[in-house]
């Protein structure tokens, strides 16, 4: 049932969410409101715990290896199933590679909240409030965080880092040489997803589709006998020209209404194909020498006004690998 895999999923919020603070500064001002000194405040990551039990190992205030404040850490501490954002578990979602061939599939993720804690440590009460107020205006009470995640598949999700309580402690308890640390923990839920393996489904791709209809009575002999058998296939066929096949040129303008097109060379067109003209797709009904009946506006395209000279563009199979996600496509139907 299990295999291996890693998506980084839990890297990647945790990367994320210390790459919001990792910028904050604190500015000092003299008595002219001159600043005289600007912090940025270093940010590791790492429990507060671990932080404030090397402050109390070196009391002597002038050991210039103490490690210094104001400081900022951050840690993950829980993580939690969220039901109200649970999807349907048998879709699943593709993506083909760059090279346009191969095809990636990978089910529908599974709703986690992880548990950040954010730790600010210092030592003046109005480096804390500076600090405070550069985090607080951008939650409200979320923000909305993008990461790309499934690497080659570049999935790009908006995880909402949402702000859910503040807890001041003051630790100024003690003799004169005790060094005052002010902390305040941030505790903030990470709405993120959990994605499963994924899986190379370039052969599992269906490009056809064959049904079979068979109506008529049935005899009771053991020789079934049928009215009707038909079966009618079904395959996916571009639009629009991919690959800027030009077969020849109108040889005369072309109106909106015009239901024939005269070209240079006819030979090259194929009765029962479609070409594009300048953005408009053209079936051909017939041809006879270099002019061929066609019927205007196919797939969802406008007629338009089109002058002598222009490209006719084949659109054929050879343009079906070309299909991007996402394209518009239409169906060749034959029966048979």
């Amino acid at each position: 049932m299990f295999e291996y895999f890693y998506n980084e999923i839990f890297r990647s919020v945790i990367i994320g969410f210390g790459s919001l603070f990792n910028g904050i500064e604190i500015k000092h001002k003299d008595a002219s409101d001159d600043v005289y000194s600007v912090i940025k405040v270093p940010l590791a990551y790492g429990p507060t715990q671990k932080f404030l039990a090397r402050l109390e190992q070196t009391p002597d205030l002038n050991t210039p290896v103490q490690m210094t404040l104001p400081r900022m850490s951050f840690e993950f501490t829980n993580l939690q199933y969220d039901p109200e954002r649970k999807v349907t578990q048998s879709q699943a979602f593709f993506v083909v590679g760059d090279d346009g061939q191969k095809v990636k599939k990978t089910f529908m993720p599974v709703p986690y909240n992880m548990t950040i804690e954010l730790s600010v440590m210092t030592k003046l009460n109005d480096d804390m409030l500076q600090i405070t107020e550069q985090i607080l205006p951008y939650f409200q009470p979320g923000y909305t965080l993008p990461i790309k995640f499934l690497g080659e598949l570049a999935e790009v999700q908006n995880v909402p880092i949402v702000i859910e309580s503040i807890q001041m402690e003051d630790d100024y308890e003690g003799n004169f040489d005790t060094r005052r640390a002010l902390v305040y923990t941030f505790q903030f839920t990470a709405k993120t997803y959990l994605y499963g393996p994924t899986t190379d489904v370039t052969g599992e791709i269906i490009k056809k589709v064959q049904i079979g209809y068979i109506s008529g009575n049935r005899s009771t002999s053991s020789n079934i006998n049928f009215n009707r058998d038909v079966t009618y296939r079904v395959e996916p066929r571009a639009v629009i020209d991919h690959n800027d096949s030009t077969l020849t040129q109108l040889e005369k303008d072309l109106d909106k209404t015009t239901t024939y097109i005269d070209v240079e060379d006819g030979t090259k067109l194929i009765k029962g194909g479609y070409v594009d003209i300048n953005g408009e797709s053209l079936y051909i009904k017939d041809i006879s020498g270099n002019r061929a009946t066609v019927r205007r506006a196919q797939d969802k395209t406008r007629a338009a006004i089109h002058p002598s000279g222009s490209a006719i563009n084949s659109i054929t199979k050879a343009d079906v690998p070309f299909i991007d996600d996402g394209d518009n496509f239409g169906f060749d139907g034959s029966t048979f």
